[in-house]
């Protein structure tokens, strides 16, 4: 690895999946990790992985829906770690155990439920990182950091037949939409706020439309770079660009890591 991200701070919401991949990468990359997430085990074996691998990572734990469990964690992670120099927001998942589908089929409840198990932890996580890039100094001594919060290609190329999951797209693009006010505004402060899109991901989240001939099928041709599923390092790689200085001109944007999936046509 060539220590793109030298002795920065990076924090990751979540330990699975996308998260892990991403926690792995940056501390190969020279940063110290700081990851948020409400399960433990997952947590802490994310750090003890890296740790054996040579890198550098603690662990906090909370649930990003609650507001002082969040503030606890990202204290505990700047008392632990100094400070905060890039943020990888990833936790969030699927809402449809609480009804979420077609709209005219979710309850309130499911509706409140998936807007609030993905929008309100990108909202804290970036909150707290943004208090924190604000305080100081980045670990070049420069004012700044970089925020990347991960979206979903269905924020903006809905795939109707087989995910029609309207509150998860809805909150999916109103992250987008937060990406976009908040680089405007923080621009002159040296903050840079991204997001990435991906598709389908080969995630503990997408393990049952994995494992659906059909879902299969259909990721196989929607995403013909990938062949089916995209690896979670795929992601992990944009995600390092977007908070490495390779991107330090690159605001307000969004890349898609779909495999294709927004210019292929499925019928």
């Amino acid at each position: 690895m060539t220590g793109r991200l030298h002795e920065r701070v990076i924090v990751v919401t979540g330990a699975s999946g996308i998260a892990a991949a991403g926690a792995r990468r940056f501390a190969a990359e020279g940063a110290r990790v700081g990851i948020v997430s409400r399960d433990a085990a997952k947590g802490e074996g994310l750090v003890a992985e890296i740790a054996t691998a040579g890198g550098h990572a603690t662990w906090a734990g909370a649930d990003l829906r609650d507001e002082a469990a969040a503030e606890a964690a990202f204290a505990t992670l700047i008392a632990t770690l100094g400070r905060i120099d890039g943020l990888f927001g990833v936790a969030g998942g699927s809402g449809r155990r609480a009804g979420d589908g077609p709209l005219h089929e979710i309850p309130l409840s499911g509706w409140r439920e998936t807007l609030d198990l993905n929008g309100t932890p990108a909202f804290l996580a970036a909150r707290e990182a943004l208090r924190s890039m604000l305080a100081g100094p980045a670990a070049d001594g420069r004012p700044g950091g970089s925020i990347v919060l991960v979206s979903s290609v269905l924020a903006t190329h809905p795939a109707p037949r087989l995910f029609a999951t309207h509150a998860y797209a809805a909150v999916k693009g109103a992250e987008l939409a937060l990406v976009r006010t908040m680089a405007a505004y923080y621009a002159r402060h040296g903050i840079r706020v991204n997001a990435i899109q991906p598709g389908l991901v080969d995630t503990p989240m997408s393990a049952r439309a994995a494992g659906d001939p059909e879902t299969s099928a259909y990721a196989a041709a929607k995403q013909p770079l990938a062949g089916g599923f995209i690896d979670a390092d795929a992601v992990a790689t944009a995600g390092l660009f977007l908070l490495s200085d390779e991107a330090d001109q690159v605001t307000g944007q969004s890349l898609a890591v779909d495999g294709g999936w927004g210019v292929t046509e499925v019928v």
